[in-house]
């Protein structure tokens, strides 16, 4: 059976559902832990692993654990064996290709993740900005391009600028699984003079970014307001944030929750309970549809723990194996996403 596809346009009672209860609870979450570093708290190593932690059951790992239905339902068909089986072989490919490369070598498998990561998560800022924020001047795909360039680049490069040491130190924690020697080979990265030049290249290319939406826009200001809003303040978050705690709750209430957002209008229930204003259905269905792979998932990281070199030993050692497995899972997630964006019209210019 095939049904409509909802594209970038949502209708206008899906967007408001999205905005209130996807898109506020990422803003005030992300403001609300700003103020305190901003007052010079501290908080110890441990609790700031809390919410990459908690992202293994909430929002963060189970946001990837439905490709095998969406890319069915974003192509209109019912999500039955030989679509799910061909997303399943498309896991299996890339999955066991890129885990591959990191007992191969560690350091370009993470230094890929870092720019998979990027790309990825510039993606789903870009597909929010477009079917959710309804902005109107990114109508090329260069100005799209630069979107999620600009968008990927937050929780990325700015920990990297302003926390080198914590930055070095999750580096190593994964690569010391696979070798020892961990960055040695990237340290450069890590130095005043790189940090410096980048920080200053990037700052450059967000605010050319900002200003021509700013210019561009044609609709009035208040979707650019929303824009420049989400990047001035995701700047803030990750430049003063501890990066460890910063890209936790990122992943959970900003990158993951927004996936979500964008999952849910394809199952026509949770389609019909969004344009009735009813957030909280919808989610449940999800969380029911993603149980399942999200358990697999778990078996997964049990299995990386019997087949690495250097098991971890230590909290962060564990909180670096957690991370290979996204990684892994990441790059297969990302060809699934880049084909619904394809389906769905994210970089053509005429909207579905």
């Amino acid at each position: 059976m095939i049904r409509t596809v909802p594209g970038v346009d949502l209708d206008g009672s899906i967007r408001d559902t999205l905005t209130r209860g996807v898109l506020w609870p990422s803003w005030v979450v992300t403001a609300a832990l700003i103020v305190p570093f901003v007052f010079g708290v501290t908080v110890p190593p441990v609790v700031q692993y809390v919410p990459l932690v908690a992202s293994v059951l909430v929002l963060g790992l189970p946001h990837g654990a439905i490709d095998h239905l969406a890319l069915p339902r974003v192509r209109g068909q019912d999500p039955t064996l030989r679509p799910i089986a061909g997303v399943f072989a498309l896991y299996g490919l890339l999955g066991v290709a890129y885990a591959a490369v990191w007992f191969l070598a560690p350091t370009a498998a993470f230094v890929f993740f870092i720019l998979l990561t990027w790309a990825h998560w510039g993606q789903g800022d870009l597909y929010a900005l477009l079917a959710v924020a309804d902005v109107d001047y990114l109508d090329t795909r260069l100005r799209r391009a630069l979107a999620v360039v600009v968008r990927g680049g937050l929780p990325m490069l700015v920990p990297l600028v302003f926390f080198p040491d914590w930055y070095r130190r999750v580096a190593d924690a994964l690569i010391s699984l696979f070798t020892l020697g961990s960055t040695a080979s990237i340290a450069g990265v890590f130095q005043f003079e790189t940090r410096l030049a980048l920080g200053i290249g990037y700052g450059l290319l967000v605010f050319g970014y900002l200003a021509m939406g700013y210019l561009g826009s044609t609709v009035g200001r208040s979707t650019w307001a929303v824009d420049a809003g989400e990047t001035l303040l995701l700047v803030t978050f990750f430049a003063v944030v501890p990066p460890v705690l910063a890209v936790g709750v990122y992943f959970c209430v900003w990158h993951a929750y927004r996936h979500i957002a964008r999952l849910l209008p394809l199952e026509p229930n949770s389609r019909a309970a969004l344009d009735d204003r009813r957030l909280r259905p919808a989610l449940v269905r999800f969380a029911r549809e993603a149980t399942p792979l999200t358990l697999a998932s778990l078996a997964l990281l049990g299995g990386f723990y019997l087949l690495v070199p250097n098991p971890p030993a230590a909290l962060l050692g564990w909180i670096g194996l957690y991370l290979v497995l996204i990684a892994v899972l990441t790059l297969p997630h990302v060809a699934v996403v880049t084909l619904m964006d394809r389906e769905q019209g994210v970089w053509s210019l005429s909207r579905p």
